[in-house]
């Protein structure tokens, strides 16, 4: 299995697509093994895209793309614009604010980063914000959408590990929400520092207020109307990703009157390269975790971190994140949750940890790897759309690298934060 994971990391450093890479490498372990029969990658590749309930990952993308497509983005722009407008680094706020309010819409921190870096970024850079600064902020706040329900990174989760996907998105509001302060915390730092100004004078008044939340009032119920659906038994996990694409199509045919035809031939033609994309890497995992399990490696992890960790389950799950946290500068976060689930979710759960508060803080730190170098997708995405350079962005990413770092630590020790909603909403496990 060295020989798999060497020629993994050597695939991935000549630059081939993550896909290929963890395919050719995955196959290579058949090669080794010649009692093993050469159909089995091909049957594993092909039995992993047949997983029902893997089929509300392309529904829950097509769903976000039509809520795009909706006119949401806009509405809830303008929404962020008068919560927070007139604090000091307001347009840095909108930054974190939107991407608290796409999380119950698009699910992709890459995609949130690049609309982000394309919608906000031109404007800050007008107002003064160094390009640095504002591809720190739209970059780093877009942490905040596959937190907040529906999260792709916990549907692959839940799917794995039979964790309940329900509880998985219930677990993720509140955090999402703490994460939204603290970022803004750091916002509010860097204002004063700088000396960045508010876009407008004075609190918003009410009907200003109302006004904005009635005309986001759509994007605003999603999320919620997700866990409903769950919590009271009328979808499955699967169905609700229907669900999601049906009440996505009404929003924009029906209440918003902006998803024309046009408009829906370009949301399908997106959504099938996006689709192609995440389900060629979900199929080709299954031929590396084949060999993964055949060789035994979550019970040697194991049997290896408790030993380091005397059985400590804080020094143990620090020593997970820390991996995790280098592991994503590395890999994308799909491949790595495919990858690592069976492995490290068996050793957290042997230690007293429960599933989704695990699953949290697993699917946080290892999607923080987008946001940093050497191959962070969402900081190239930020960065190619702001002309902006890697080591101007590296320096003043600083304050929301500390800010992630403290909510995974308060996630971790406060395991209260992430199933509060969960055994409210579902009942203690």
């Amino acid at each position: 299995m060295l020989l798999v994971f060497c020629a993994f990391l050597v695939l991935l450093v000549i630059g081939m697509p993550v896909a290929f890479a963890i395919g050719i490498s995955g196959t290579l372990f058949f090669l080794q093994n010649l009692n093993l029969p050469f159909t089995i990658p091909i049957q594993l590749a092909v039995s992993q895209t047949q997983n029902f309930a893997l089929l509300a990952v392309p529904l829950f993308i097509f769903a976000g793309n039509l809520l795009n497509g909706s006119g949401i983005t806009c509405r809830l722009l303008d929404l962020a614009n008068v919560l927070v407008g007139h604090m000091r680094g307001s347009l840095a706020q909108v930054n974190v604010i939107l991407s608290t309010l796409i999380g119950g819409v698009s699910g992709s921190c890459i995609a949130d980063a690049a609309m982000e870096s394309r919608m906000l970024g031109p404007e800050m850079i007008k107002r003064g914000y160094s390009k640095g600064y504002t591809c720190s902020v739209n970059v780093w706040t877009s942490l905040i959408t596959p937190i907040i329900p529906p999260g792709i990174g916990f549907i692959l989760y839940g799917t794995l590990g039979q964790v309940s996907i329900g509880r998985l998105f219930a677990g993720g509001l509140v955090p999402g929400l703490v994460l939204t302060a603290l970022y803004m915390g750091a916002v509010s730092i860097d204002a004063k520092r700088k000396g960045f100004e508010p876009a407008r004078k004075g609190l918003p008044t009410l009907p200003e207020v109302v006004k904005a939340t009635g005309h986001s009032i759509w994007a605003l119920l999603f999320p919620f109307a997700l866990l409903f659906g769950l919590r009271m038994g009328v979808f499955t996990p699967s169905e609700i990703g229907a669900f999601a694409v049906v009440y996505a199509v009404l929003v924009g045919w029906i209440a918003h009157r902006e998803l024309t035809w046009c408009e829906f031939k370009e949301v399908m033609r997106t959504t099938t390269f996006d689709v192609g994309a995440v389900m060629i890497i979900i199929a080709l995992s299954a031929i590396f975790g084949y060999g993964i399990v055949w060789e035994r490696i979550p019970e040697v992890t194991a049997n290896f971190l408790l030993g380091v960790s005397g059985s400590n389950p804080y020094l143990l799950i620090a020593i997970i994140m820390v991996f995790l946290l280098l592991a994503g500068m590395v890999v994308d976060g799909a491949v790595l949750i495919l990858m690592l689930t069976p492995i490290f979710l068996p050793i957290a759960t042997e230690v007293g940890f429960d599933p989704v508060h695990f699953g949290l803080v697993f699917v946080l730190t290892i999607t923080a790897g987008n946001m940093t170098p050497p191959v962070g997708a969402a900081m190239y995405a930020g960065c190619t759309i702001l002309e902006c350079s890697i080591e101007e962005y590296v320096k003043e990413s600083l304050s929301f690298f500390i800010a992630t770092l403290v909510a995974i630590i308060l996630f971790i020790i406060f395991p209260e934060i992430t199933l509060w909603l969960p055994n409210l909403l579902f009942g203690k496990e």
